[in-house]
């Protein structure tokens, strides 16, 4: 697998704040590889990436709540299924042990190749496509998080939730302007911090009250619907694989790929069913869609606050990105004609209806367990575990087993499965709460 590193593809740099923009340069070591698999999404949560860990992760204990003894073993089955996902994904990159292919959307022309001999391009659209539907319904979990902090650390004061969702919106009016995300990022990295610091109190607390802990609020029965959207959840929470293709081509040795992965998925999964576990366990069927809502009132506020500031810090790096897209496939400039520097009148147009499309879906849905779940439905069991599947049955068929061809079909249908029934749950629920 010692083939030349090539640059990362186009806009990569800010889904990962630069280090893999100079990845050709400087090359990482499996341990930084890992560490940035592991560490890098707690302070930016990002579809393109498929991010595992991030601010969502505080909506796990409701969702195992939701779906009980089950949920904890979907915790730990999905980590197994998307270490294998991500692991198959990268094995599409190569043949004859040649790294042909730098990026999933190259894996998704190769597999599209001759199908639609009048659209060669389909293939890398149709990724496309996926990823802007999944960065808008980021931005607007985002929002959606920031409105549920804000309204209830302003809770005293009887502030409408409207207006708490406006308040967010004007925070994140500059973001029509960013040509940059360095600094944004930079900010980003240190709320971030802040982060992991409240996920440990969060389990510091629930710790201090192991005394009143009880299992009667797992149950091995569960509501089907609440399971389902449950699913969609978990799977969201380990989304990776889109981002692993330019992670790998970044490594000194990419034959220590796999055993990063390997670890880096089971550190993920210990931490998130602990805190999840820990969680539930204190608070049982009170446990809130945003854990921190449950923290004691005098402690509440300041959690809440630190998380909007992160939150609201990480909304640009999506947004731009799926801007990126729009404007790269629409052939809108960034830069205005006029003194090269400006963002341009079409970039902003296509910016502004970003904003205000994350924001209207932000009002008309109001769960974040819902929207969080049907993202995981539509997206994320899609990229993670359908279409690795499919590539890797379309390109690898000879050189697999009667086993590998087994697992990647079951796989393939769970996802199916999986993906429908989340969508029609979530959707339902979705209509029923308007």
């Amino acid at each position: 697998m010692g083939v030349p590193l090539k640059a990362p593809p186009r806009g990569l740099e800010h889904f990962c704040c630069v280090p893999l923009a100079h990845s050709r340069l400087h090359p990482i070591t499996t341990w930084h590889g890992g560490l940035y698999l592991f560490v890098l999404p707690l302070h930016i949560l990002f579809p393109s990436l498929s991010s595992p860990q991030g601010i969502f992760v505080l909506g796990l204990p409701f969702a195992l709540v939701q779906s009980g003894y089950v949920g904890l073993v979907l915790l730990v089955l999905s980590a197994w299924v998307c270490n294998h996902t991500g692991r198959i994904l990268v094995a599409c990159l190569y043949e004859e042990e040649q790294r042909v292919r730098d990026s999933y959307q190259d894996i998704v022309e190769a597999c599209c190749k001759g199908l639609w001999p009048n659209w060669p391009g389909l293939g890398g659209w149709m990724v496309n496509v996926a990823q802007v539907i999944e960065l808008m319904m980021t931005c607007t979990l985002y929002l959606v998080v920031s409105t549920s902090l804000l309204s209830d650390s302003l809770s005293g004061m009887a502030v409408p939730r409207s207006v708490c969702s406006l308040v967010s919106l004007m925070f994140l009016l500059p973001c029509l302007l960013l040509t940059d995300l360095r600094p944004v990022s930079t900010l980003s990295l240190l709320c971030s911090l802040a982060h992991i610091l409240i996920s440990l109190l969060v389990m510091l607390y629930c710790l201090s009250r192991a005394s009143s802990w009880s299992w009667s609020s797992l149950s091995l029965s569960v509501d089907p619907e609440d399971f389902l959207v449950s699913v969609g959840v978990i799977i969201f929470s380990y989304t990776s694989q889109i981002f692993l293709p330019p992670l790998e081509g970044s490594m000194e040795d990419s034959g220590q790929f796999n055993a990063m992965l390997g670890w880096t998925h089971g550190a993920a999964c210990i931490m998130k069913t602990m805190f999840s576990l820990l969680a539930v366990l204190t608070w049982g069927a009170e446990t809130s869609e945003v854990i921190t809502d449950n923290l004691p009132s005098d402690l509440r506020p300041l959690v809440n606050l630190c998380l909007l500031a992160k939150a609201l810090l990480s909304y640009p790096l999506p947004f731009y990105s799926a801007a990126e897209i729009l404007q790269t496939y629409s052939a809108v400039s960034l830069y205005s004609k006029h003194d090269g520097r400006g963002v341009s009148r079409p970039a902003l147009l296509v910016r502004g209806t970003l904003l205000m499309t994350s924001y209207l879906l932000a009002l008309l849905v109001p769960r974040f367990s819902l929207l969080m779940g049907l993202t995981g439905s539509v997206t994320g069991a899609a990229m993670t575990l359908i279409l690795p599947c499919l590539f890797h049955l379309r390109l690898r068929w000879g050189h697999l087993t009667l086993r590998d061809r087994l697992i990647d079909v079951c796989i393939l249908s769970l996802g199916v499965i999986c993906s429908v029934s989340g969508v029609i749950c979530s959707v339902k629920r979705l209509v029923e709460g308007l």
